[in-house]
C-alpha cells in the first residue's frame, strides 16, 4: 500500500493533524492490520469504484468517518481502493461535522449519514481529479467550506493542551481550576467536541505518551516506560494496554500487525 502525506494548508492547521492518500495497488486485499486509539476522528474519501476497508468485519464501499476514542480497530483495505485520509486533531472535528461527538465515539460512519448531499459532490470531485495533489487542494477547499466560524472554547482548547503537555498526568481538579470551568461543565463539553470523558481523555493521553516513549526508547525495559510514563504501577501499565490494544505491553511491541 502506498501512502502518501501532503502539507496542511494554514487556514486549517489549528484542526488538521495530517493529509494523506492511501492506495492499495496489490492485487490481493492488506493484511489486517490493527490501529490502536488516540481520541482522533479521521476522514476518508473514497475516490475510486472500489469499496475503500473493511473495518471490523463490516465492508464500506464508499467513503467514512472513524471516531476512534479509546477502542483499537481491526482494518483492512481493499485491492484497488485509493483513499483521501484526513486526520483532525483531538476536540477539532466538531467544527465540521457538528454532530455532537459522544454520540459516534467507538463508531465508523458513512460521510453521507455526516454531511448528506455534499459527500456524493466530494468524490465525484475526487474522483474526476488529475492526480493526488489536485484531490488534496480540492478536499481541503471543502473542509475550509465547512467550519464552523463561531468562536473556539477556549477553556476546552486550554484543557486539551495541558492534557497533551502533561503526557495526561495534569489532575482534573487543577485544570477546572486553572480554567475557571467546573467539573460538570468540563464534562459536558469534553463529551461534546472530543466524545469522552475528562478522565478517560487523560487516560488515552497517558496511553498514547507511554507508546510514543516506547518508539523513542526502544532500549528501554517496559517497568521503564511505565515510569517514564507516569504509570503508578506495572499493574496500571499492563491494564491500559490489554483495554486499549487487546494486548499485554511486551505482546503489542513485537506484533507486526500493530500500527502506532
Amino acid at each position: 500500500m502506498q501512502i502518501q502525506s501532503y502539507e496542511v494548508i494554514p487556514r486549517l492547521r489549528l484542526y488538521v493533524k495530517m493529509i494523506c492518500t492511501m492506495n492499495c495497488d496489490e492485487e490481493t486485499d492488506t493484511n489486517q492490520i490493527r490501529v490502536l486509539p488516540d481520541a482522533c476522528v479521521e476522514l476518508f474519501v473514497n475516490y475510486t469504484s472500489t469499496p475503500v476497508a473493511v473495518i471490523e468485519n463490516e465492508l464500506y464501499k464508499r467513503s467514512i468517518i472513524s471516531f476512534r476514542m479509546n477502542r483499537p480497530v481491526d482494518v483492512q483495505m481493499r485491492k484497488g481502493a485509493g483513499c483521501l485520509a484526513i486526520c483532525f486533531y483531538p476536540g477539532m472535528a466538531y467544527k465540521f461535522f457538528q454532530v455532537p461527538m459522544c454520540t459516534l465515539s467507538n463508531t465508523t460512519a458513512a460521510l453521507s449519514d455526516i454531511w448528506t448531499g455534499l459527500a456524493d459532490e466530494i468524490e465525484d470531485q475526487l474522483a474526476c481529479a488529475r492526480d493526488n495533489n489536485t484531490r488534496v487542494q480540492i478536499a481541503q477547499n471543502y473542509l475550509v467550506q465547512q467550519i464552523n466560524r463561531g468562536k473556539n472554547d477556549l477553556q476546552l482548547d486550554y484543557c486539551i493542551q495541558q492534557a497533551h503537555l502533561s503526557g495526561g498526568l495534569v489532575s482534573l481538579s487543577k485544570l477546572t481550576n486553572d480554567a475557571c470551568i467546573s467539573q460538570r461543565h468540563l464534562s459536558r463539553i469534553f463529551k461534546q467536541y472530543i466524545g469522552l470523558s475528562p478522565k478517560e481523555y487523560l487516560r488515552i493521553c497517558r496511553f498514547v505518551h507511554s507508546l510514543t516513549h516506547m518508539k523513542k526508547y526502544p532500549a528501554f525495559s517496559l517497568t521503564e516506560i511505565a515510569c517514564k510514563s507516569g504509570y503508578y504501577d506495572q499493574a496500571h501499565f499492563n491494564r491500559d494496554y490489554k483495554t486499549y490494544t487487546g494486548y499485554a505491553p511486551g505482546k503489542l511491541v513485537r506484533a507486526p500487525h500493530i500500527l502506532y
